[in-house]
């Protein structure tokens, strides 16, 4: 039986969450307020934190449990099998809450799950809290959990029902937050992306300033300003024949530094935020000239090794502790990414890997085949599998013992 979900779902404001929405939001030196509502609209920002999202969220999450004599079967027996592998809650698949809380840990560096259990203890659903609701409070080594509900009401929650994953922290308790680090390269790309569409939507030309002979009253400025706008601002406008009148000049501005480089300073500031969120910029779609496809392929590996298996270590660990008791730990389960999948790339090169590695080539085998399985996440054969193979080329086939028949030719 379930718990029943003691708050609204429906969402509400309040005085409360307008003061929480305002110290969040953060500013820049760039002059542009950076917070997770701005930094999804910053093209790199949202394509990292995605990149992340999405590669928790396609790769197998399943739990097992170690065999005695050696490999693992997957638990479907268990409640949390089905629980993190397929359904958390009653409106999202374990695709979208994995990618949620990626996205989270992304940009937020934690997220928080709520853990109702049934009447036995065991945990039956995980719902997820936004993590700008959640307050962590330390009270020596003692954790606890203070929610902003919906309806501005706030809930105590013990650290047994709260699955916290941390990003990579400093205090061991919040993890650093993402846009926080990243706020001002984040906020410099905002800043440049308004620049070029004011640019744009101004005619795209420099601007400048019309110039009269003599004194203008204050109501004939406005005029010539308003109608000069309406006839050549904007890009439906841009290049058009301009006709002045009156003693009126156009004197154009020159192009500053900044107009002249903004192209390259917008890709400097792609690379400036994948640096901070760890992804390699090929994976936001930014590509250099000297990018082949051999090379692609490299660097989708390194992303899948130096960005995304760090991610899945945490969240393995993470799980184990947080969702599994004491005695299950020792009886052998554990939760693990499959991330076998990302791997096919690269199928080629772990294939002479491991044939270097069972001894071809006339070199001395140092894994056995069951060793190979084991890496591929394949359950062992047992028997001759679970022995170092003796390489085929080396000492010739051995010689039969003087005085015994020969079997293949009886005559």
């Amino acid at each position: 039986m379930k718990l029943s979900w003691p708050w609204a779902r429906k969402e509400m404001s309040s005085t409360q969450d307008l003061y929480k929405e305002l110290l969040l939001q953060a500013g820049s030196k760039s002059g542009v307020a950076v917070n997770w509502k701005t930094a999804s609209q910053a093209s790199a920002a949202i394509a990292c934190a995605r990149v992340i999202a999405e590669g928790i969220a396609q790769v197998p999450f399943k739990l097992y449990r170690e065999r005695p004599g050696g490999g693992m079967d997957a638990a479907r027996t268990h409640g949390l099998y089905d629980l993190l592998a397929s359904k958390p809650n009653d409106w999202q698949t374990s695709f979208e809450l994995r990618e949620m809380i990626g996205l989270h840990l992304a940009f937020m560096g934690r997220a928080h799950l709520y853990k109702v259990r049934g009447t036995r203890g065991e945990v039956l659903e995980l719902l997820p809290f936004e993590p700008q609701n959640v307050e962590t409070i330390r009270t020596g080594w003692e954790i606890s959990y203070r929610v902003r509900l919906n309806d501005g009401r706030m809930l105590a929650v013990a650290k047994e029902d709260m699955w916290h994953l941390r990003g990579i922290s400093w205090d061991g308790v919040n993890g650093l937050e993402g846009i926080k680090l990243a706020r001002e390269a984040i906020g410099l790309s905002l800043a440049m992306e308004e620049h070029g569409a004011r640019m744009f939507s101004n005619g795209a030309r420099p601007a400048g300033a019309l110039i009269a002979d003599g004194n203008l009253k204050e109501d004939q400025i406005k005029l010539i300003k308003q109608s000069w706008e309406d006839s050549y601002g904007g890009n439906a406008n841009a290049f058009k024949t301009a006709v002045l009148f009156g003693g009126l000049k156009w004197n154009p501005f020159s192009m500053t530094g900044v107009d002249a480089q903004h192209l390259e300073q917008r890709r400097f500031q792609v690379e400036e935020i994948c640096r901070y969120f760890r992804v390699l910029p090929n994976m936001v779609g930014h590509f250099d000239k000297g990018s082949t496809y051999a090379s692609s392929e490299q660097n989708f590996l390194a992303h899948v090794v130096h960005t995304l298996m760090p991610w899945y270590a945490r969240i393995e660990a993470s799980a184990d502790v947080n969702l599994l008791d004491d005695a299950e730990r020792r009886e052998g389960y554990y939760f693990k990414f499959t991330a076998q999948a990302l791997m096919r790339g690269a199928s080629k090169d772990r294939a002479e890997y491991f044939a270097k590695a069972l001894g071809s080539g006339g070199s001395p085998a140092w894994m056995t085949q069951d060793e190979v399985r084991a890496l591929e996440e394949m359950n062992p054969m047992g028997g001759s599998a679970g022995v170092l193979p003796i390489p085929t080329n080396v000492g010739g086939a051995p010689s039969k013992p003087t005085g015994e028949p020969d079997n293949e030719n009886p005559a």
